[in-house]
């Protein structure tokens, strides 16, 4: 199993600061999100940062996926803003095909991207068209360039299920490069499924996996153990699986404390894989490093928030 951490949980730090401390904590690779300080694609000088960035991974044997939920950097006003659902979607298309360059020059397993919130001024009929057609777009730049895609149901957005990934990969005409980004906490939030579950029914499109605790019906991503999911079950499904990516530590409110965050989340991660790998029950694992058991998965509730 290669861990990974997300570099929206390193905010305050410096990229080239926040990568040494990923990889000197053990972390196999990072899931860069594109941001202001954080490998801006829209500053001056972009290729010879690509380069800098590359060399840094390389010489910290980082792997890589590039991820693109900054919530400011097209719109200093409006969160995510435009997104693909806007009138005019057209500085979210070319950021997306600039993080497909990006990720392409830096040998990335995927490059991540969501549908965003449908506006209150916007039919869903049309919403959807628009997706359509902006994925589309963004495709024909992945084909060129070689580029895995993993789109990412997100809880409260267009997209936000497994369901609807799979009706939005259908519109597309099934293309082998849409794979899927599957958040583990988000399955917990609002599949109908239990969570290993949830891993096994996107097996075949599985591109890269965010991994994070959560509870039924609320969209808060939080540190491992202070939620419901039970982890040696999911990782055991991924590994059924045969999924060989990054599995990125998702927090991306844990930035005024990242370092110990980061290690918390690395200590426990590899006792699940051990437990995981083991067989074991959650009754032979310290209390002190892995959850407890997870509830139902068929409960409801209704308190998402969109992060």
């Amino acid at each position: 199993m290669r861990f990974g951490y997300g570099t929206n949980g390193f905010a305050n730090h410096r990229l080239d600061d926040a990568l040494a401390v990923i990889a000197d904590l053990g972390y196999d690779g990072v899931a860069l999100t594109l941001d202001h300080d954080h490998l801006d694609p829209f500053a001056p000088g972009l290729t010879r940062r690509i380069a800098a960035v590359g060399r840094r991974l390389d010489a910290l044997g980082l792997g890589l996926v590039i991820e693109t939920g900054a919530r400011y950097l097209l719109d200093a006003w409006h969160k995510h803003a435009p997104t693909l659902l806007h009138d005019d979607p057209t500085r979210r298309i070319e950021f997306l095909r600039r993080a497909v360059r990006i990720g392409a020059d830096l040998g990335a397993d995927a490059v991540s991207f969501w549908a965003g919130v449908r506006p209150a001024t916007v039919s869903p009929q049309c919403a959807w068209d628009r997706l359509v057609a902006g994925c589309a777009s963004v495709l024909d730049a992945a084909d060129s360039a070689g580029v895995t895609l993993g789109f990412e149901p997100e809880p409260g957005m267009l997209v936000e299920s497994i369901t609807d990934w799979r009706r939005l990969h259908a519109a597309l005409g099934a293309p082998a490069r849409f794979g899927i980004t599957l958040d583990i906490g988000h399955c917990r939030c609002l599949e109908p499924w239990p969570v290993p579950q949830c891993v096994a029914e996107v097996a075949d499109h599985l591109v890269n996996v965010q991994i994070d605790d959560m509870r039924r019906g609320v969209h808060e991503h939080l540190e491992f153990g202070t939620g419901e999911i039970d982890f040696p079950p999911v990782l055991a499904a991924l590994a059924e699986a045969g999924y060989r990516g990054l599995v990125a530590v998702e927090l991306p409110r844990d930035s005024h404390a990242a370092p110990a965050v980061a290690a918390r989340s690395i200590d426990f991660l590899r006792a699940a894989a051990a437990t995981a790998s083991a067989g074991r029950t959650d009754d032979e694992v310290p209390a002190d490093v892995l959850c407890s058991a997870s509830t139902d998965a068929t409960e409801t509730g209704t308190n998402r928030r969109v992060e």
